[in-house]
């Protein structure tokens, strides 16, 4: 088949929008041919194990799934009773973005929290984490954390590990969805254990789609005591794939071996220099009207920009309003993501911006 769009258009709306590394498709292919196992008896999903165990501590599971939104619904519902709720940030993806699928799929009630830049901390958590063994509320009893978070701030560990004391002390669990776990370890130099089996989380969602993956993830289950049924709720929520080994293939691509680091720095070096640059160029005057309304962290950069500016930039450059009140926009860079398309982006802000 003859590709249907330009493979040399680049954008700057989500590190979805990229499209398969080169190491990840060779070993989707890799592991065609011939027959194996269905529904995860397949050597692959078997390897993946070890592989897993080696980021994140021996005696962890991963379930292999298709989508991060899958991921966080039945991760949670393993670790919640029906009674249960999740307290999580008013800009957490579960909330924002997910079209209500934990309350509908799933039946899960959400506990949102207001935060200035997409992160729990223990205090924040305090304003939802009460009435434990009140009939009439839904009881709290799971955090959830994004790592890096929707604002592209990331998590250190001691805060990580602040949050996770805070709320196993209360009987309540931390799930951690790593859609952009891979950014948040690179961008602290850190491996994935500390992130997460080491800060105490008790699951985490680990991401392969937004990190060269076709269609990617894995829920890691790494305390066994606060997740439950997996085996049945993955197939109940049509996240259980029957030709599974091409699902861990893509897993086994990124994190057996350092793709899932190499891609991560990547897309984090190219935010790191968008912001850079534009930063220079509003000293120089040669950029105007761009101003930060985030820390750029990962490899996100959270700007606002005039809605007329915005809209011309959109004729060249794909990218998504953030909160449109205040003309907040968000650039992604990607795995793919190079040198020159950032410059050349740059300069349609610069042209643009200074018309």
């Amino acid at each position: 088949m003859d590709s249907l769009h330009d493979p040399a258009a680049r954008g700057f709306a989500s590190d979805n929008y990229a499209g398969v590394h080169p190491e990840v498709l060779a070993a989707i292919a890799a592991a065609n041919g011939g027959h194996q196992t269905s529904y995860g008896g397949d050597a692959y999903t078997a390897r993946l194990q070890d592989v897993f165990a080696g980021h994140f501590g021996a005696g962890v599971t991963a379930w292999p799934v298709w989508g991060g939104t899958g991921a966080n619904v039945v991760a949670m519902l393993s670790m919640l009773p029906r009674w249960g709720a999740v307290i999580c940030a008013d800009t957490a993806h579960i909330h924002a973005d997910e079209g209500g699928a934990p309350e509908k799929a799933g039946g899960i009630k959400l506990l949102t929290v207001g935060t200035p830049d997409g992160k729990l901390t223990p205090e924040l958590i305090a304003r939802e984490a009460w009435g434990f063994g009140d009939e009439h509320r839904a009881q709290p009893l799971v955090v959830y954390l994004t790592q890096s978070s929707e604002l592209g701030t990331v998590y250190t560990p001691d805060e990580v590990r602040a949050i996770a004391d805070f709320a196993h002390v209360r009987g309540m669990r931390v799930y951690m969805d790593g859609a952009r776990l891979a950014g948040a370890a690179a961008s602290l130099g850190l491996p994935l254990r500390a992130l997460t089996t080491d800060a105490g989380v008790d699951v985490v969602s680990v991401g392969g789609t937004k990190n060269g993956g076709l269609g990617a993830e894995a829920i890691v289950v790494l305390d066994p005591d606060a997740s439950d049924g997996l085996v049945y709720l993955r197939k109940h929520h049509m996240q259980l794939a029957s030709k599974m080994r091409f699902v861990s293939a893509q897993l086994l691509a990124l994190f057996d071996g350092d793709l899932w680091l190499r891609n991560a720095r990547q897309a984090n070096a190219m935010a790191a220099r968008l912001r850079s640059a534009l930063t220079a160029g509003l000293a120089d005057g040669s950029v105007r009207d761009v101003g930060f309304t985030q820390p750029t962290q990962a490899n996100a950069v959270f700007a606002t920009l005039p809605a007329e500016v915005a809209a011309r930039l959109r004729e060249s450059f794909r990218f998504y309003d953030w909160d449109s009140s205040r003309d907040e926009v968000r650039w992604v860079c990607s795995f793919d993501t190079t040198e020159a398309d950032v410059d050349a982006f740059v300069a349609a802000i610069a042209r643009e911006t200074t018309a």
